[in-house]
């Protein structure tokens, strides 16, 4: 049965997004098939991906709505082992959908145990807030990511997503835990950067990951192509950071993986 992590964080532009389809990417190249679920409706995993959104697909508005089966939303993305549930601006509706049923709370994740026994890992990138399709999201997962920009904004809401993750555990999802916390966006040179993240390592203690994540131009540039970084810019700063962070979070699982290097054949 493959693990299910949720990538979450109220505040938007905090880099959530950028690393759930880069770790995807990186874990699938790492030898793990992995399942990519957009649970945003600004549907900005999907483009990161290269998902064209103006086709006629189905997306996981019609797996909420249940009008298919989920694995007909599946669609394969160019990096082999990678695959997404895509989202698009109709997400928006879900959490009207979602308001009207009585198992509101469990739909997603009553879809994604159908399909766990199927990949390794399945990484569901939440909407920036803690509404029904974040409960949903953390209802259904293992693990929660927490993406932290390094600045001071960044602190306020954590002690709220922190309350709901206690809730969601006490009432859907005993198994539930903090699989770790990333240190985003991070320059070394600000000394309240430094401040922020001894804070953060204060709060969240081993659980905050080793490996951060630096600004860089080529992780900002990687979207508009429809690429993650191991496919714009595989040598770049943040190229690197999301390997290492990738080969940390297979370590904390214990997981085995294939090494990529710079001999790795990369499509």
């Amino acid at each position: 049965m493959g693990k299910i992590v949720a990538f979450a964080n109220q505040k938007g532009g905090v880099g959530k997004t950028t690393t759930c389809v880069n770790m995807s990417a990186y874990l699938a190249y790492m030898g793990k098939k992995v399942l990519l679920v957009d649970m945003d409706p600004q549907g900005n995993a999907s483009s990161g991906l290269g998902i064209d959104k103006t086709e006629d697909i189905y997306t996981l508005y019609d797996v909420i709505d249940q009008s298919i089966n989920v694995e007909e939303a599946i669609l394969k993305t160019k990096i082999p082992g990678l695959d997404i549930i895509p989202a698009t601006v109709d997400l928006a509706g879900g959490e009207m959908l979602l308001a009207k049923k009585n198992d509101r709370e469990i739909i997603v994740k009553k879809s994604l145990d159908k399909l766990s026994d199927n990949y390794d890992y399945i990484c569901i990138d939440c909407p920036p807030s803690l509404a029904l399709l974040t409960i949903n999201a953390l209802t259904a997962c293992n693990s929660v990511v927490i993406p932290i920009q390094c600045e001071f904004y960044a602190l306020e809401g954590l002690a709220q997503l922190m309350n709901t993750i206690k809730l969601i555990k006490k009432h859907l999802n005993n198994s539930i835990s903090i699989e770790g916390v990333v240190l985003t966006m991070k320059d070394n040179r600000s000394n309240l950067v430094n401040e922020v993240s001894a804070e953060i390592h204060k709060f969240f203690g081993k659980k905050v990951f080793q490996t951060t994540i630096p600004r860089n131009i080529k992780l900002a540039e990687a979207p508009s192509h429809g690429e993650p970084i191991i496919l714009y810019d595989r040598t770049s700063k943040g190229a690197i950071s999301y390997q290492e962070l990738t080969e940390e979070f297979l370590t904390r699982n214990k997981d085995t993986y294939i090494k990529i290097t710079n001999k790795t054949k990369i499509i």
